[in-house]
């Protein structure tokens, strides 16, 4: 069972490549993978955004998690993001995951979470389902309202941190001050709760302020200078970290998180292409997002080039 330390490291929130029919190439899908894992994540986060989780049928997203899980080979844990919109949905779809193979389960947050002031017992009572029905332990996903998210109210979010099943947080409200707001709760639990950054638009000043692990959607091609930064803060060689800053945080400025936001899993997939990892055929993404190969392809190249993403 995972504990709170397992996710302290680089969790990537990987993509899966889809053919012009939209269907998932699996193949190029354990290649991918197999890729990410060389650069050492603690684990593998999927069925969440990045991987057009929302967008899946069940079943294919419960073959995700068993492709992943085959693919990881033990090297990596795997966490399956898991949503309603009621509570029954998304009991069904943990008791899915679990017998799938996923690990932990990523609690995306519901609209019943923006009434104001919100019931705590209603984000509590959401998420203790979801652990009771699945035995998995959880982690609690702040997502900014910009993603279709919420942030949480402060009493709610305490509520729900006090359940035992919960072992980490990712924030990614993209607000530096609803981060440290956030970080502040999670210090007050009477034991250690991980947080988890998942703001690509201030990853480095994220780990400063008290984030000791990541799990993001821009480690879908990053993942390795975001494993390098992440150690180098750890050994508290914070020089090199912040020489690392122009790479990892302007790949993401200028190419897989330019506006609008949306588009990041497909521009992630362009920029696979040109680090030597996906072909052009398996850069679809799911209606009624666009895919961008034909718009994007000489940007992209551009920009892996100009701050040097291929391996090697």
């Amino acid at each position: 069972m995972l504990t709170h330390t397992d996710l302290e490291g680089i969790i990537p929130a990987v993509i899966v490549p889809m053919r012009n029919d939209y269907s998932i190439d699996f193949d190029a899908y354990e290649k991918y993978i197999e890729w990410v894992v060389s650069h050492k994540p603690v684990g593998l986060a999927v069925n969440v955004d990045t991987g057009e989780g929302p967008y899946l049928t069940p079943e294919e997203r419960s073959e995700v998690i068993r492709v992943t899980k085959k693919a990881a080979a033990g090297r990596c844990f795997i966490v399956a993001g898991v949503g309603g919109p009621s509570t029954a949905f998304a009991v069904n779809n943990a008791k899915a995951a679990r017998d799938a193979g996923a690990d932990a389960i990523l609690v995306f947050p519901v609209a019943a979470f923006i009434n104001t002031p919100l019931d705590p017992r209603v984000m509590a009572d959401y998420h203790k389902s979801i652990a009771d029905s699945s035995g998995l332990p959880l982690i609690i996903f702040q997502l900014s309202p910009v993603f279709g998210g919420v942030n949480y109210q402060p009493k709610p979010l305490a509520a729900t941190l006090a359940l035992p099943e919960v072992i980490g947080l990712k924030d990614a409200s993209f607000d530096p001050q609803q981060f440290m707001i956030t970080r502040d709760i999670i210090r007050k639990v009477d034991r250690p709760i991980t947080l988890l950054t998942g703001n690509d638009n201030f990853m480095l000043e994220s780990f400063l302020l008290g984030a000791t692990g990541a799990l993001l959607g821009y480690c879908a091609t990053a993942v390795g200078p975001l494993v390098e930064m992440l150690s180098a803060i750890k050994q508290k060689d914070f020089e090199a970290a912040v020489d690392m800053q122009w790479q990892v945080q302007g790949f993401c400025d200028e190419y897989i998180y330019s506006l609008p936001y949306g588009d990041y899993r497909a521009r992630s997939k362009v920029a696979l292409v040109h680090m030597g990892i996906l072909t052009p055929e398996q850069t679809y993404v799911r209606p009624p997002f666009r895919s961008l190969w034909a718009d994007d392809q000489e940007l992209a190249l551009k920009m892996v080039e100009r701050f040097n993403m291929r391996d090697g």
